[in-house]
């Protein structure tokens, strides 16, 4: 069984085949351009069709690199989710999609340099070639253009004594072409999820070597190495006549010596909105930085997660959103994301750190927290902060029934969420869709329960005394366990409250059978619209979009599930 759920995946499709659809009537309109432009005619000579598959993947790259920074212009993006007229419903739910599109645009940025790198180390070997002393006709006079007085050259190779690797170092094109390929495998090679697992760090500083790459893009095309008959010359000199009388240019009036001329470099225009945009993502990041962000209290909490309670001027949030935090005494640079944990009903602003790389460690270290006691407040490093950003939690209360999963540290987002219910469910149920919350939680370590049970308990015994108590259906699995935990939990299975989280609501002991969960919301919501929103790993991502789709019905008036997947 299908369903509405496919319309939020119909539109990451759609989206996707217009993208791919873009390029490629780009990449075939600028192909057959060059294949058929009478500018271009003398330049095929000597090139042949390697000119056109150079020429149309430039146009493409061009048009890849004006995409690249858009879905990591923070800003941006949560300035179109806010503006809820012009963005509803799927349509909003795909710019939660941002770092996928991202990623989309950057593989479609390799191909196109891959195809444009292999075009012209053809072409520069034709011209290599074209200056021999075995090459003659056409491509001998086209060569020897150049070497008289008031004549322009089409061969950008001027002697066959120098090898070519020499001549693609002695060009602007060659230069800046080799740095934008370092570059580029240097950002990508640091994308992939190894690298980002195991050195954040790594990724981080090599990603910012995009500043370089466009730089180089925009110079790349000074170059002119790729030349073309000047439409003065055109008029005066008949292609068809004159490419079999190429003897009698500089002989007869009929076919003057053609003049050629590269094409101006075209690249700036193409990225500089989005380099500004991008510039002004930077601007405001740092004007954020600069406020004065003030740490009024800080836990350290088993599984090494330390909770940092913040105050901001000005600061407002919605539940599920993000933040971005810089430490300056660690890294002036780096910033990383962290999902807000707090309610926006309280005065300050929390996050929940989970000590899992460099950065963090050191972060770790700098508070304190790797001791017995943390430091005093007064003595703690300074953080910058910038955000908050929208993120898929943001539409959980636009849904009648929702379905919040979360896999260890991931449950930090359902935090604020939970936090938010505890405030408004019971006083302004009235204002909102919302009238029931699925919540799931796997984690392997007990101790990881610890600081989440007491917000759990607090919302139990909170509904329970305003007679909510089946407003919140919460499900908590224990994946890992040593034998004396096992021996311990047998001992004390009888009592009232769970002997791990404290709460009425006992620990399941393994992994959820997912067809059976689904199947019993699926019956007992017949004819509602269910969003499902999950912060994990993709492995039990995949599983649940499955379900998704599994479990939405093909009537139009039945239950259907919609996917969302937290992601920064």
């Amino acid at each position: 069984r299908m369903g509405c759920w496919i319309l939020n995946e119909s539109l990451s499709i759609t989206i996707v085949i217009l993208w791919l659809g873009v390029n490629l009537y780009l990449f075939i309109d600028t192909f057959l351009w060059y294949e058929e432009e009478e500018s271009f005619h003398y330049t095929r000579a000597m090139l042949g069709s390697t000119l056109a598959w150079a020429r149309a993947s430039a146009l493409c790259l061009n048009f890849n690199c004006m995409l690249i920074l858009l879905p990591v212009c923070r800003n941006l993006i949560s300035f179109i989710r806010g503006v809820s007229t012009c963005c509803r419903g799927p349509w909003r739910r795909q710019l939660d999609k941002n770092l996928k599109f991202h990623k989309l645009v950057a593989y479609g940025i390799a191909v196109n340099t891959t195809i444009h790198i292999v075009a012209h180390l053809f072409n520069l070997e034709r011209y290599h070639l074209s200056q021999s002393e075995d090459a003659e006709g056409l491509l001998a006079a086209l060569s020897k253009l150049g070497n008289t007085p008031n004549e322009s050259y089409l061969n950008p190779v001027r002697t066959f004594h120098r090898n070519t690797t020499t001549e693609l170092l002695t060009t602007i094109a060659g230069v800046t072409g080799l740095v934008i390929s370092l570059a580029l495998v240097l950002i990508m090679t640091s994308s992939t999820e190894f690298i980002r697992q195991f050195s954040y760090e790594l990724f981080w500083y090599t990603h910012h070597l995009f500043a370089i790459f466009f730089i180089s893009l925009a110079v790349h095309g000074a170059g002119q190495i790729i030349r073309g008959q000047t439409p003065e010359s055109l008029l005066l000199h008949n292609v068809t006549f004159c490419r079999d009388h190429y003897a009698e240019w500089q002989a007869t009036a009929l076919c003057p010596v053609p003049q050629f001329s590269g094409k101006e470099p075209s690249a700036w225009k193409w990225v500089l909105g989005p380099v500004v945009l991008y510039a002004c993502e930077r601007i405001i990041r740092f004007w954020r930085s600069q406020q004065e962000v003030v740490i009024i209290k800080v836990v350290s909490h088993p599984s090494a997660v330390l909770e940092l309670h913040l105050r901001k001027r000005d600061f407002k949030m919605a539940p599920g959103q993000y933040i971005l935090i810089q430490c300056p005494s660690i890294s002036p640079l780096e910033w990383h994301p962290f999902t807000l944990t707090s309610a926006p009903q309280e005065d300050f602003f929390s996050v929940h750190i989970r000590a899992a790389g460099d950065w963090t460690g050191a972060l770790f270290k700098a508070f304190g927290a790797e001791g017995q006691t943390l430091k005093e407040l007064h003595s703690l490093p300074r953080l910058a902060v910038d955000g908050p950003f929208g993120a898929a939690l943001t539409d959980v209360f636009h849904y009648p029934v929702s379905v919040c999963i979360a896999a260890g540290i991931g449950v930090t987002p359902f935090a604020s969420l939970l936090k938010s219910l505890w405030y408004k469910c019971c006083e302004s149920r009235s204002q909102t869709r919302l009238s029931k919350v699925y919540f799931y939680w796997i984690c392997r370590d007990a101790r990881a329960f610890e600081w989440f049970a007491d917000l759990l308990l607090s919302l139990e015994t909170r509904m329970s005394e305003q007679g909510e108590a089946h407003f919140l259906s919460y499900h908590i699995f224990l994946t890992g366990w040593d034998e004396n935990q096992a021996i311990h939990i047998a001992l004390h299975w009888d009592e009232n409250t769970d002997v791990i989280t404290g709460l009425k609501q006992k620990t399941f002991y393994g992994r959820p059978n997912w067809n059976n969960e689904f199947k019993q919301i699926a019956y007992s919501h017949p004819s509602s619209s269910i969003g499902v929103f999950f912060c994990g790993p993709k492995s039990l991502s995949k599983t649940l979009q499955r379900m998704c789709r599994l479990y939405s019905s093909a009537d139009p008036r039945g239950v259907h599930f919609y996917y969302n997947k937290e992601s920064f």
